[in-house]
């Protein structure tokens, strides 16, 4: 009889238990088919999607809740429900033409909101990528350029080569990811940013400070990943032309569906510069280029919560700067000097991601790239090439309110100069192998921390452990805080991006005795956040970081002009803090930004600042909304003075831009932008160059040399 009972409270245990759940199923409202993948939040937190039924499985709790469903194309539902006593819950969500793709952040490879999540993450969505899509429709290099804390540093008056500096530190601690995987790094790094389009993206991340554990050794001052669009149900095509006063035209066009089973993206895009000699004195400031790029990709879906995609990126760019009789085909004696860059980038890439009913997800995904690029002169000649390649398998266990992220991969390049054969640097390799693990926890629901350690088993230099701890705490409603620190390496290279661009010809290989630069980073934050009626916010944001690099590895020069790598003694160290305040109301935006900046050779005697680092940077944008078709924009920085490499100074400058925004129906846009209004130049302090105009030696650029610029871009989009 006892056992009889108890069998009989055991059954009636888990029939209640069976009981005490709802099943929620979401539909489209007109046609009523199921929705899969609707995002479910509960409280503003997180709970889970819906399956291939539009099914998504509750577990009632007591009192009335804040539900939001979210699905891309669809209109956000924002309701309070009340699910006990109830057996199941309808809930209809209505088409939205206007919306786009929902934005999902990649780099911190987990569940999380990007708010509450213990890696600050910065992200440029698709509203901005179409912004600068008509402003600055060649690259990404402007708009990564406005972010605070960012800073474009122009390495060559002849090519226009860029590299990007984060947080006063060198270009070669920032980590450039394209969709998660390494592409512009070592050679391949050359023009890298210049052969991006806006229009190929559908977000930009940022995250400053160490980001290795998660993203590879080199995110040592921070990490860009560049996350490109997918396909949508609707059919996608979008047309743009630009042209600009200093003879720069564009022509770019984006078109994508997704049919069931199948879907494809593809991007093209084409550039034409004329040489252009800005300030008259006979070498071109900008020079002749003409550039296309091409990104298809092909998708398939085998089931619900499987996505399959192989893609081909590739990027033809030909420069050429230097005496403008030269380019202009009337050489002489005197007038002969030129400088001549012909790239190719080759990628192939592919991704496989499946997802499970518990929110777990599994990811192999991976790239093989080839670079190559040729350089001429009126004195010599050099080519080399890159073959870059990268696989990684990660996986993501949510754990309740915690998750699991763990991976293994494994990344490398491999130089060879192909001409001249008296080129001292003929060979170099670098690859390591890594694997890695991340535990996000939720701690008494307004604490979440981050404890992740990678290995690498690095092929010239050892074994490598980088550990990495992150905390955020919600305080109230208004008030979060961060703190974190991490640990990164950058194994010697001599192909690595500098502040001043180097030729191949005068390049050595490294010395079996230099050693690997360590880094110790670690940043700190305030944020404040609050709504002053319906449709005005302010958010506020102060950050504080400090970068230390052991060993750090200078590029010197030999009596004979030759570049060799060594250790300094001592570390170089950059530290400051980043002001960030943001006020949108319903016609109006806001913002300014603010950054101190204090980088420091601490190796070199007397003045030991980094050259051609502003201390102080200030940037203040203001966009009005003038009407639904018609908004207008200001946008100003300001650049402090900063060291030349003989340790003067600069004066500093102020950088005035603006722009009207005018749509014609629902698909055609114009767009009428100024850069520089007040057309601030280096040139207008100091000539670029010394020596003669036979043989110039050019200085390292602190300040724009292309002056003032005006542009009008057309677009045209199928379904705005």
């Amino acid at each position: 009889m006892r056992i009889l009972c108890l069998v009989s409270l055991v059954c009636a245990s888990f029939f209640c238990r069976a009981q005490d759940i709802v099943p929620i199923i979401v539909t489209d409202a007109k046609s009523g088919k199921p929705l899969e993948f609707v995002v479910i939040a509960v409280d503003r937190k997180y709970a889970g999607t819906t399956d291939s039924s539009g099914t998504y499985v509750a577990r009632p709790t007591a009192g009335k809740h804040e539900f939001s469903f979210n699905l891309t194309g669809y209109a956000a539902k924002d309701t309070v429900i009340e699910l006990s006593g109830l057996k199941k819950l309808a809930i209809n969500l209505n088409e939205d033409a206007s919306l786009e793709e929902v934005v999902v952040v990649a780099s911190t490879r987990n569940n999380r909101r990007i708010e509450n999540n213990p890696t600050k993450v910065e992200v440029l969505g698709l509203e901005e990528m179409n912004e600068e899509a008509g402003v600055r429709p060649a690259n990404i290099a402007s708009i990564l350029g406005d972010v605070s804390g960012i800073q474009i540093q122009q390495s060559s008056a002849i090519s226009g080569n860029s590299n990007v500096r984060i947080q006063g530190l060198g270009g070669r601690y920032t980590q450039i990811l394209r969709d998660g995987m390494p592409l512009y790094d070592g050679f391949a790094g050359g023009f890298g940013i210049l052969t991006v389009p806006p229009l190929d993206l559908k977000q930009i991340e940022l995250i400053k400070g160490s980001a290795s554990t998660l993203y590879g050794a080199g995110a040592i001052s921070g990490l860009i990943n560049l996350i490109s669009k997918r396909p949508l149900a609707k059919q996608e095509l979008d047309i743009l032309a630009n042209y600009t006063t200093l003879k720069e035209v564009n022509a770019n066009v984006y078109a994508a569906k997704r049919y069931g089973k199948f879907g494809y993206n593809l991007f093209a895009g084409y550039t034409h510069q004329q040489a252009v000699d800005v300030n008259t004195d006979g070498l071109s400031d900008l020079p002749r280029t003409s550039s296309f790029v091409i990104h298809p990709r092909i998708f398939y879906y085998p089931g619900p919560k499987t996505t399959i995609y192989v893609g081909y990126n590739g990027a033809f760019d030909n420069r050429k700067g230097g005496d403008m009789s030269v380019l202009e085909q009337q050489p002489d004696s005197i007038h002969r000097f030129y400088e001549s860059n012909i790239s190719q980038r080759h990628t192939g890439e592919f991704l496989a991601e499946r997802r499970f009913l518990n929110n777990s997800r599994m990811t192999v995904k991976g790239n093989l790239s080839s670079f190559s690029k040729q350089t001429r002169t009126n004195l010599n000649h050099d080519e080399g090439r890159q073959l870059s390649y990268f696989g990684e398998a990660s996986a993501l266990f949510p754990f309740n309110a915690h998750d699991v992220i763990v991976g293994v991969n494994v990344v490398g390049n491999n130089y060879h100069t192909i001409s001249p054969d008296s080129a001292s640097l003929k060979h170099f390799d670098n690859s390591a192998v890594g694997v890695f693990a991340q535990l996000d926890l939720t701690i008494k629901e307004h604490t979440s921390v981050e404890a992740g350690l990678r290995y690498d088993q690095q092929k010239q230099y050892g074994g490598f452990l980088l550990p990495r701890v992150a905390v955020f705490h919600q305080f109230n409603a208004h008030w979060g805080s961060r703190l974190g620190f991490g640990m990164g390496y950058k194994t010697p290279s001599p192909l690595v991006q500098q502040n001043l661009d180097y030729s191949i010809l005068d390049m050595l290989p490294p010395d079996s005795h230099v050693k690997p630069e360590i880094s110790y980073g670690y940043n700190a934050e305030l944020n404040f956040r609050t709504d002053m009626g319906t449709h005005t916010s302010l958010f506020i944001n102060q950050a504080f970081f400090l970068t230390q690099i052991e060993n750090p590895i200078l590029f010197d020069a030999n009596a004979a002009g030759k570049i060799f790598l060594q250790n300094a003694e001592r570390p170089t160290v950059s530290r400051g803090f980043d002001t960030y305040v943001k006020l949108e109301t319903k016609t109006w935006e806001f913002y300014l930004g603010y950054t101190y900046t204090d980088a420091r050779y601490k190796y070199r005697s007397g003045n030991d600042f980094i050259p051609l680092t502003p201390k102080n940077r200030l940037a203040f944008v203001v966009v009005k909304s003038v009407s639904k078709q018609l908004s207008a924009g200001v946008e100003a920085s300001y650049f402090g003075r900063q060291y030349r490499y003989d340790g003067t100074q600069t004066p500093d400058y102020v950088f005035l831009a603006a722009m009207a925004r005018y749509q014609i129906g629902r698909r055609i846009t114009l767009v009428l932008n100024g850069e520089n209004l007040l057309d601030y130049r280096m040139s207008r302090v100091e000539p670029l160059y010394t020596g003669s105009i036979s043989n110039p030696s050019f200085k390292p650029l602190w300040a724009p040399i292309d002056g003032r610029v005006i542009n009008l871009s057309v677009r045209w989009k199928l379904n705005p």
